[in-house]
């Protein structure tokens, strides 16, 4: 092979190696740290309405703060597998009430202070007409979760007779991010990796390109090389 092909042979084989890696690597972290969902349901509205896809990185539950939207799984109490999604609003060792008032005027109140949820549907800190009441001690290890929209969310005041309502932090899945710098980069990152992977065709092509008009390029041998003595 001459010169030219041994060398484009190289620079396949080390760019080709170097996208696959970079592909693996950047899939095998974005299946491993981050997911993907749909909303189902009202219960979050009007932060996520019925339909809107989510992205969520996979976390435990330790590392979950106050006004985190988490995706939890809950079997025993839903009765099914699939994940749901609510808004952290108490953690383990967090007192949680409801409410000073009704209505848009009424607030949930954490550890004595009452708590601003800009985010809750028309709000309302509670569904007023239910006129649900509760006042939660959230055990260590365990989280209180409430849907924004109050007024339709099956969520922890749906289950106050079982631990205050509270889920263990092993039931959380992961945690919805708004910010997909993070996802951007590892998806910049499988782009990139298919382009060196191409590329890394394209110069193995070109390698036998060079090496077939090489091999046409050499000139016969002179007839009395070919005569034996």
């Amino acid at each position: 092979m001459s010169g030219k092909g041994r060398g484009l042979a190289i620079a396949a084989v080390v760019v080709g190696v170097v996208g696959v890696l970079l592909g693996l690597g950047g899939a095998g972290y974005a299946r491993a740290g981050y997911g993907g969902s749909v909303m189902r349901g009202e219960s979050m509205r009007p932060t996520y309405r019925p339909g809107d896809r989510i992205m969520f990185e996979r976390i435990d539950g330790s590392q979950v703060r106050r006004g985190d939207v988490v995706l939890f799984s809950a079997p025993d109490r839903y009765g099914f597998d699939d994940l749901l999604v609510e808004r952290v609003v108490a953690v383990g060792g967090d007192r949680i009430s409801c409410c000073t008032g009704k209505g848009p005027g009424g607030h949930v109140t954490l550890n004595g202070r009452p708590l601003q949820e800009p985010y809750v549907r028309g709000g309302q800190a509670d569904d007023w007409l239910a006129g649900t009441h509760y006042d939660v001690r959230v055990p260590e290890g365990r989280l209180f979760l409430l849907g924004d929209n109050r007024g339709n969310a099956r969520d922890s005041r749906a289950f106050l007779d079982d631990q205050g309502g509270t889920v263990p932090l092993s039931a959380v899945r992961g945690r919805v991010i708004d910010d997909y710098t993070v996802p951007g980069l590892v998806g910049t990152a499988l782009i990139l990796a298919a382009v060196l992977v191409l590329t890394g065709v394209g110069l193995g092509i070109a390698a036998v390109a060079v090496r077939r008009r090489a091999r046409t390029l050499v000139p016969p041998a002179p007839p009395w090389v070919m005569q034996q003595p």
